[in-house]
C-alpha cells in the first residue's frame, strides 16, 4: 500500500513538473520573441533617427512647413512630424494580436509580425541564412566580411554589432539589467535570466528533509564534483546523522 502511495506521489510531482515547466518554457519563449522584435524596432528606429538627421539640412531648405518644437526635426507632411513625435511622448499605437508587443510605426509592427509568422524576406547571398530585417541582414554580413566597428574604449575589444558592445559593456560597470521576478537574482545577459528562470520549474522536484533546500533531482543533492567536493552544502552533515540521511534519501 505504501509502495502504490509513493508511486501515485511520483506522479504527481512529475505532473506538476511538466506543467510547470511547459508554462515556463512558452513565458522565456515569448520573452525571447519581445527582445528579437526589440533590438528590431531598435535598429530600425535608429536607421530612422540617422536618416532624418542627415535630410534635415536639406528639408530646411526646401519647403519644410511641420517642425518639431522638440528636437528641430523639419517634414513636408504633417502625417510625418504626427508619426515622429511618438519618440517624444512614448506613444506605441499598433499592437501585435499574438503577443501584445507593441510600435510606435505600423511598417515595425509588420516587421516584428514575421517573427510569428517564420517570414524572412532578407537572404544572405553568401550562406542563405534568412533573416526578417534588413539591418540584421547588413549585421551578419559582418560575420563574413570580418568587419567589427564597434570597439570598447576602455579594453579595445571588437563587436561587429552594437548591442553586443552595450552587453560587454556590463562587465566593466556591473550593471546587471535583468532581474528574475521570482527570487530577485539579476543578471548581465538576458538569456541568462532565461535559463535561470527555468530552474524554478525544477526546484520542487526534489526537496532536503534536513536543510529544506529544493533541488532540480535527489541525485544532484547527492552528487559530488569532480574533486570529491559536495554539490549540496547539506550532504556533509546528512552524512553524519544516518537516521536522517536515510529517511531523506530512502
Amino acid at each position: 500500500m505504501a509502495l502504490i502511495k509513493e508511486e501515485s506521489e511520483d506522479v504527481k510531482i512529475e505532473e506538476t513538473f511538466r506543467v510547470k515547466h511547459e508554462e515556463t518554457e512558452k513565458q522565456t519563449d515569448l520573452m525571447a520573441l519581445k527582445e528579437e522584435s526589440e533590438v528590431l524596432v531598435e535598429m530600425e528606429e535608429q536607421d530612422h533617427s540617422e536618416k532624418s538627421s542627415e535630410e534635415r539640412a536639406q528639408k530646411t531648405k526646401s519647403n519644410s512647413n511641420f517642425t518639431c518644437h522638440q528636437c528641430g526635426n523639419s517634414f513636408t507632411e504633417k502625417g510625418s512630424l504626427k508619426s515622429h513625435m511618438r519618440v517624444h511622448s512614448g506613444e506605441r499605437p499598433y499592437t501585435c494580436p499574438q503577443c501584445g508587443l507593441s510600435f510606435r510605426h505600423k511598417k515595425n509592427l509588420y516587421t516584428h509580425i514575421r517573427i510569428h509568422t517564420g517570414v524572412k524576406p532578407f537572404t544572405c547571398p553568401q550562406c542563405g541564412r534568412g533573416f526578417t530585417h534588413k539591418g540584421s541582414l547588413n549585421d551578419h554580413m559582418r560575420v563574413h566580411t570580418g568587419e567589427k566597428p564597434f570597439t570598447c574604449q576602455q579594453c579595445g575589444k571588437h563587436f561587429t554589432q552594437k548591442q553586443n558592445l552595450t552587453v560587454h559593456m556590463r562587465v566593466h560597470t556591473g550593471e546587471k539589467p535583468y532581474t528574475c521576478p521570482q527570487c530577485g537574482h539579476s543578471f548581465r545577459h538576458k538569456k541568462n535570466l532565461y535559463t535561470h528562470i527555468r530552474s524554478h520549474t525544477r526546484e520542487a522536484a526534489f526537496t532536503c528533509k534536513l536543510c529544506g533546500k529544493n533541488f532540480s533531482s535527489k541525485e544532484i543533492h547527492n552528487a559530488q564534483t569532480d574533486t570529491g567536493e559536495s554539490v549540496s552544502t547539506c550532504q556533509q552533515i546528512c552524512q553524519h546523522l544516518c537516521s536522517t540521511w536515510t529517511n531523506c534519501h530512502a
